[in-house]
């Protein structure tokens, strides 16, 4: 299940056929994946997302869609603020984690996930890819999610390939499976003096 993706349930008023292209339709969107946090007294709380998204320039603003049930957005308003952390793609460990159910308030989970302080008391997770530390704008309703609101306090990146989710996998932005074997069969015609030839059983391909 996406983390975060809208469409995973059965769409409100909808018929039963209408709801599985709507979910089939949303599994074909390609996204990033972020950790959520939020900090409200001495409790932290994590939830891993797909559906941040950059709102704003002027002023700096993001969003973030989270189901409206979670304790997570409820730490959100206490705390008024929250921070998004981009995971790369050597994380998926940690965004499978923090998917799961109750993860986000179980302080023993964030014992291999080391973080950092954040400016507005949400904690940002070392090794991320980039990170957006947020002050509550605001909470707009989106159905069954809620849409948190943050204007950017501060936010960077740091070099390397993210974490994405498609089509209800984790995945990484390698060469395409065509691409890799395309490359394999050029690799294999091109053994020995260049001239093009079938793989021998002698043939050793690595």
């Amino acid at each position: 299940m996406a983390p975060g993706l809208p469409g995973e349930r059965a769409v409100s008023g909808a018929f039963p056929r209408a709801a599985d292209a709507y979910r089939h339709a949303s599994r074909s969107w390609t996204t990033g994946v972020a950790l959520l946090t939020a900090r409200h007294g001495e409790e932290v709380f994590a939830k891993t997302v797909s559906s941040l998204c950059p709102l704003s320039l002027d002023p700096p603003l993001v969003s973030v869609a989270v189901d409206r049930r979670s304790p997570i957005v409820g730490a959100v308003r206490a705390g008024r603020g929250f921070a998004l952390s981009v995971l790369a793609a050597d994380q998926e460990p940690l965004a499978r984690r923090f998917a799961a159910p109750g993860a986000g308030r179980a302080l023993g989970w964030f014992t291999p996930a080391p973080m950092r302080p954040g400016i507005t008391g949400a904690p940002v997770l070392e090794r991320c890819l980039a990170w957006f530390e947020c002050r509550l704008d605001g909470v707009l309703p989106g159905g069954d999610h809620a849409v948190l609101v943050g204007r950017v306090a501060t936010a960077d990146a740091t070099p390397g390939d993210p974490l994405v989710y498609h089509d209800g996998r984790y995945r990484s932005l390698g060469p395409h499976p065509a691409v890799l074997a395309c490359a394999l069969t050029l690799y294999v015609f091109g053994i020995g003096d260049g001239a093009p030839r079938a793989l021998r059983g002698s043939d050793t391909v690595v």
